[in-house]
């Protein structure tokens, strides 16, 4: 191995992390059923979270000149890595969320009682977090590649820890199917790339020109790859599934970080290019712009807890795409400012939401845990039994709403300040689309904040629905512990975002922005003004709180069920449901969400059996995709007759071919 330019301390801190993380899974694996192998695994992966943050955070602050080079003599070259701040960016919640995710898992997912699976979930977890920073360190595209398939087939085996249920099974090869899809999209993106530069490398940011039907074809094939692995709606069909289905904290790392990764691919490709067309910019925010209305009214209209939280993701992945979107329409136009607020605006709502949504999975584990069952319907009351869990999921829905005081109040805000900032200045339809996602925002935000107030108000809340549902006890330390560290993380940027001034400086150098070398986001973003805001709500809450505390402790309360209705005999079932709360709201996306109902009407005087059901499908899948692929597979049955399954009549197909090939080439 050699290295090009000044040695770096924060990429070695990084390849130590990588390391760790790759080995983590062996002591479990070699060490069957032992609680110590678990321990020292989740040691090794906590080890690396801490090494790589370090890494991270010093390529950010002592920039990282050169690469590691490991020469492989093959005709793609060799094996490159490298660091710069927007790998470095997207590195911190890597490392943040892993390993929370390992010694959550603990708790969780102790191999005392998963003997049959402790093994094989801590061997491809820690090979799925080392395959996450090996795609980030990647400097050539061959590496890059390598790890994106490892990437996928780790995330696979994680997902379908619980092989033996049939609907975990249906879950992992929908994801397999989908990534490879994905993956067969980025090989044609990175061959047309090697073609435009004669290199299998990432190009630098500005260094191609998007005139051309070639660099059409790298546009559409890296939206289509990479948004893919995003969950970019309508692409987003192997998503709700697989984060439902997986373990809760392996749910966290997808939905934290993996779909990150093609957030990242496209910012990397994206900004490759000078000079990119409106239409790019126009058609990555109307994306966006479905796939973060669309992705809240899914998840207003779901039953299952983390089915629920997967939508959100497709949500927030919008609101990223808004902002990728709004930063290039901004290079087209010549608006740096625009490209400034967008771009990073995008980049801090990679971390915003990798740190809340995975408190919010790691919550609803903790839930899950206790009640032992993903049907909000069947729950209730559970606040009662888990205050510190409720108080955590809290944190999360008021961060994922977009709310202050907390994280996902300030990236949003950003990208408002690039929709408004574009009002005024935009001649015609086109540049004026970043203003018109100003009110698509304040929807989703609406609509956010509907649903987590079901969700919250359905769990937590009122008494618990069905006796064999009822909450247990409070989660342990192992698995509260990494969820106060995120909340904590959530609470830090929200309250003092301007911490993260230099990290975000540093990504948009690298990805391109001019203006963040030359006046940088704090002159567009009044991040003191929002701490100040930050810390007074939390005052005034804390004011609040403490007043009432007083005043309860002085007054007698009494203690009564819910008010029934004027009902003589109500019962827990008589209270607001899923469905009941989110009924309107989904009646209004009716058309897009074709809810089903099922209804026994209530029929004569004594009416022997009455029921009302609701369902949300998943309209892509169910309605378009598989359909369509059920014609394809009629129309092909002609087709399929030249599969035997006899192995001799194969190889002689292969000798045809190539005969077939040979007589091609010789004529050439």
């Amino acid at each position: 191995m050699t290295f090009s330019g000044e040695p770096a301390t924060s990429l070695g801190l990084l390849l130590l992390a990588v390391c760790c993380q790759a080995v983590s899974g062996l002591p479990l694996l070699l060490n069957k059923g032992s609680s110590l192998a678990q321990r020292a695994g989740v040691a090794l992966m906590v080890a690396a979270s801490l090494t790589g943050c370090a890494g991270a955070l010093g390529a950010v602050f002592f920039p990282v000149t050169g690469t590691w080079l490991l020469p492989t003599g093959l005709p793609f070259g060799g094996l490159e890595i490298g660091v710069d701040a927007l790998s470095a960016l997207f590195l911190l919640p890597i490392f943040i969320v892993t390993g929370c995710s390992a010694v959550y898992g603990t708790g969780y997912w102790p191999v005392a009682r998963h003997p049959e699976h402790g093994g094989k979930l801590a061997f491809f977890l820690g090979l799925l977090s080392a395959a996450l920073t090996v795609v980030l360190l990647a400097k050539s595209t061959m590496l890059f590649l390598m790890g994106w398939e490892v990437m996928a087939l780790a995330a696979y085996f994680a997902l379908t820890t619980e092989d033996e249920k049939h609907e975990v099974r249906e879950a992992g090869v929908l994801y397999l199917i989908t990534a490879h899809l994905g993956a067969l999209a980025l090989f044609a993106t990175f061959s047309l790339l090697n073609a435009a530069t004669g290199a299998y490398i990432f190009p630098a940011p500005g260094s191609l020109s998007a005139a051309g039907p070639l660099a059409t074809a790298v546009f559409l094939t890296a939206l289509f790859g990479f948004g893919m692995k995003a969950g970019v709606m309508p692409l987003h069909i192997w998503l709700p599934s697989a984060h439902a289905n997986a373990p809760s904290h392996v749910s966290a790392i997808l939905s934290g970080v993996v779909l990150k990764t093609g957030i990242y691919g496209m910012m990397r490709v994206f900004s490759a290019f000078a000079d990119p067309p409106l239409w790019w910019g126009a058609l990555v925010l109307v994306l966006g712009c479905i796939s973060a209305v669309l992705g809240v009214a899914y998840a207003i209209g779901q039953h299952d807890l983390k089915r629920l939280l997967a939508y959100h993701s497709i949500e927030n992945i919008g609101i990223i795409l808004i902002g990728i979107g709004m930063a290039l329409i901004g290079a087209n136009q010549g608006w740096e400012a625009l490209v400034a607020l967008g771009a990073a605006g995008a980049l801090l709502h990679v971390v915003n939401h990798a740190l809340f949504k995975a408190l919010l999975f790691l919550s609803a584990g903790s839930v899950i845990h206790a009640t032992g069952t993903r049907e909000i319907d069947l729950m209730g009351g559970v606040a009662r039994r888990l205050p510190r869990t409720a108080l955590l999921f809290l944190v999360g829905a008021v961060a994922i709403c977009g709310l202050p005081p907390l994280n996902g109040f300030v990236s949003e805000l950003m990208i408002y300040l690039g929709a408004f900032n574009s009002i005024g200045a935009a001649v015609g339809l086109g540049p004026s689309l970043p203003a018109l996602a100003a009110p698509v925002l304040a929807l989703v935000g609406g609509l956010a904040v509907a649903c987590f107030v079901k969700v919250y108000g359905v769990v937590f809340l009122g008494a618990p629905r069905s006796p064999e549902h009822e909450a247990g006890h409070e989660a342990g330390v192992g698995m509260l512990v990494p969820m106060g560290v995120i909340a904590a993380c959530c609470a830090l940027i929200g309250l003092a975002p301007g911490l993260l001034v230099p990290v975000l400086n540093g990504a948009l150098g690298a990805y391109g922005g001019t203006l963040a070398l030359q006046q940088g986001i704090a002159h567009l973003v009044p991040f003191g003004w929002l701490s100040v805001l930050g810390i007074g709500m939390i005052l005034v809450l804390v004011f609040l709180w403490g007043f009432f505390a007083r005043r309860a402790a002085r007054l007698p309360v009494p203690v009564a069920p819910t008010w029934g209705c004027g009902y003589l005999r109500p019962t827990p079932r008589m209270q607001y449901t899923a469905s009941s709360f989110g009924a309107i709201l989904v009646g209004w996306f009716a058309l897009l969400l074709r809810p089903e109902r099922h209804r026994e009407e209530v029929n004569g005087l004594f009416p022997v059996h009455a029921s009302h059901e609701s369902h949300v499908p998943e309209t892509v899948l169910e309605k378009g995709y598989l359909p369509f692929l059920e014609y394809l597979f009629e129309k092909a049955q002609p087709v399929r007759r030249l599969q035997h399954g006899k192995l001799n009549i194969y190889i002689f197909y292969t000798f045809v071919t190539l005969v077939l090939l040979l007589a091609i080439t010789s004529g050439q």
